[in-house]
């Protein structure tokens, strides 16, 4: 089964300093019905002002993975890390037994839109951690790379998650077609950053858009245009 949702269908805020997109129940916006896909809990879509950000704040028992699209994102923890995230990194962060970050645009000049995904974890109680890498971005073309997982799935580093899932990141040609597969009972969820995708010849997917599939275990995605788009593989 394939469920589109369209972007329009987002809760959308905009703070001013701050707009958002969510994908699930968040902040001011519930419902009892879209809490989460699996262990996917949060898939916010933000772009912050220059010279603005989220200040400290804690977060407990949680998988925290962001991706900058455009400009820079500095984070800051209670562990000691402080970086700057930018567009073909990969950040993620166990809050486990609490963690207290702020994530801050360092520009004057530039936006920073960014996806922050939140996932429950497969075990509480774990040790606060952060990992940050840039990844191939010739790996990407006409393949989905693996850059977040729980295990390692091949010769490209991914991003060490502890849940039972796969992050894939893909760049597809006009006219090109990948087939995913994975064991019954399992979950693909897909977004798409930019482009148009069609999936099993009879659903699609334009800018923003995403869909949630189960019972589906061989998904073919073909790309109406190039395509930017995020593959995630759950249970």
């Amino acid at each position: 089964m394939i469920t589109i949702y369209p972007a329009a269908s987002r809760y959308s805020t905009n703070h001013g300093w701050l707009q958002s997109n969510f994908s699930f129940s968040f902040a001011e916006y519930y419902d009892p019905n879209n809490l989460q896909f699996g262990p996917l809990r949060v898939f916010n879509d933000d772009i912050v002002q220059p010279l603005t950000g989220f200040g400290s704040h804690p977060h407990r028992e949680m998988e925290i993975v962001s991706i900058v699209l455009q400009g820079q994102l500095k984070h800051q923890d209670s562990t000691g890390n402080s970086e700057v995230l930018v567009p073909g990194e990969i950040q993620r962060m166990t809050a486990g037994t609490g963690i207290v970050h702020s994530e801050f645009n360092p520009s004057d000049t530039e936006d920073v839109n960014f996806l922050q995904l939140w996932f429950l974890p497969d075990e509480k109680g774990l040790k606060p951690s952060y990992e940050q890498f840039a990844y191939d971005q010739e790996a990407l073309k006409n393949n989905l790379l693996p850059i977040v997982s729980k295990r390692q799935t091949g010769e490209h580093r991914v991003a060490h998650i502890h849940q039972d899932l796969t992050l894939y990141l893909s760049r597809l040609d006009a006219d090109k077609t990948i087939t995913f597969s994975q064991p019954e009972g399992r979950r693909i969820y897909v977004f798409v950053m930019e482009g148009e995708l069609e999936l099993n010849g009879e659903k699609v997917l334009q800018k923003r858009d995403a869909a949630r599939i189960n019972e589906t275990p061989t998904l073919e995605v073909k790309a109406k245009n190039d395509t930017h788009f995020m593959l995630i593989d759950l249970p």
